[in-house]
């Protein structure tokens, strides 16, 4: 078992790799250029969307006349991006925001960190705040969610990973800490109360524990996060050792540097070698409170993730939000608590 999936099961869906299934003859042929990161729609569903008139008139105004929309919006509701092809060739990311906050975000990102990265960030081409819309050059490369990698190519990616988070973190001075440096507990118990039927006996006795331990961790200073750092957010080129490059960037804002580790935490889940090799690329060790406050907030995110994936159609985000307090609890079990709990 890789970091990212079986290497039988996976290798199936990667581009350019064929199904060991298929047999010359086949009624269905492999196609390489399919992208099976994307649930293929059923039969019966609409058309692709198309962005409507007024996002295709504020698109063709910042980069000239397009020729062809696909959609690779994310399967969950909501999301709605666009991959638009120029009359001349070039290729942009047409994205329409679901909140004013989250374009508000993206674009500041885009303005400030995110410059500092080259070519490890899309540019901002034009936003629209009435639309909530923004066109962004073209990262190439696919998400890490998904690849299959040697355990060599593993810790090597986690490495640049780390580094990656690193550059992001020093992409400004720090901020004072303040009061919303602290975890995120206050809607704890309307997430718990969503997500209850979804999570496992015992699931939310520990998150409401770990909540009553969050008041006496210290406030730490605030640095740039991406705020949704995780590997179907971070793009690896086609030949894995070149660069990686962040994308969706709407969650984007100041908080303890902790919180770009969050949502990576599942990926090295029973590979400490992983996360040492992240460390090594980040550049230090955790402090004993970062280490706790990593426990809370990924505790915290997961019970935010079950329910919003449930209210949003997005069962990847759901199976993860799942599986997290369950590998915390087991680790609690088996080593003194990062959060000073005997187990």
């Amino acid at each position: 078992m890789t970091l990212f999936g079986s290497a039988a099961g996976y290798a199936r869906y990667r581009p350019g790799i064929p199904d060991e299934a298929a047999r010359p003859g086949d009624a269905i042929a492999y196609d390489a250029g399919a992208d099976r990161l994307r649930l293929v729609p059923d039969v019966d569903s609409p058309p692709a969307r198309r962005p409507d008139a007024p996002v295709v008139e504020f698109t063709q105004s910042a980069v000239g006349r397009i020729t062809g929309w696909e959609d690779v919006s994310w399967v969950r509701e909501g999301s709605r991006v666009w991959r638009a092809r120029g009359a001349g060739g070039g290729t942009w990311c047409v994205k329409i925001h679901q909140s004013d906050k989250f374009h508000a975000r993206e674009v500041r990102a885009y303005r400030t960190w995110a410059l500092s990265l080259g070519g490890g960030a899309p540019r901002l081409v034009a936003s629209d705040e009435k639309l909530r819309a923004v066109v962004l050059t073209s990262v190439p490369g696919r998400p890490l969610h998904g690849a299959v990698l040697s355990p060599g190519q593993e810790r090597d990616v986690f490495q640049r990973i780390g580094a990656l988070a690193r550059r992001i973190h020093q992409a400004s001075a720090p901020r004072p800490a303040s009061e919303s440096s602290g975890p995120a507990v206050g809607k704890a118990e309307r997430h718990l109360t969503a997500a209850r039927h979804r999570l496992a006996p015992g699931d939310e006795e520990f998150v409401r524990g770990l909540v009553r331990q969050a008041k006496n961790l210290p406030l730490p200073e605030q640095v740039e996060t991406h705020g949704d750092f995780q590997l179907r957010n971070i793009l690896c080129s086609d030949d894995v050792d070149g660069f990686l490059a962040v994308i969706d960037l709407e969650r984007s804002d100041p908080g303890p540097a902790v919180r770009n580790l969050v949502r990576l935490s599942d990926a090295w889940a029973h590979r400490p070698d992983l996360y040492e090799a992240l460390l090594a690329g980040y550049g230090r060790t955790l402090t004993d409170a970062e280490e706790s406050r990593l426990v809370i907030d990924s505790a915290l995110d997961a019970v935010r993730g079950v329910a919003f994936g449930a209210a949003h159609g997005d069962p990847e985000l759901v199976e993860r939000g799942r599986r997290t307090p369950a590998r915390l609890r087991t680790e609690r079990r088996s080593c003194n608590s990062p959060t000073g709990e005997s187990p």
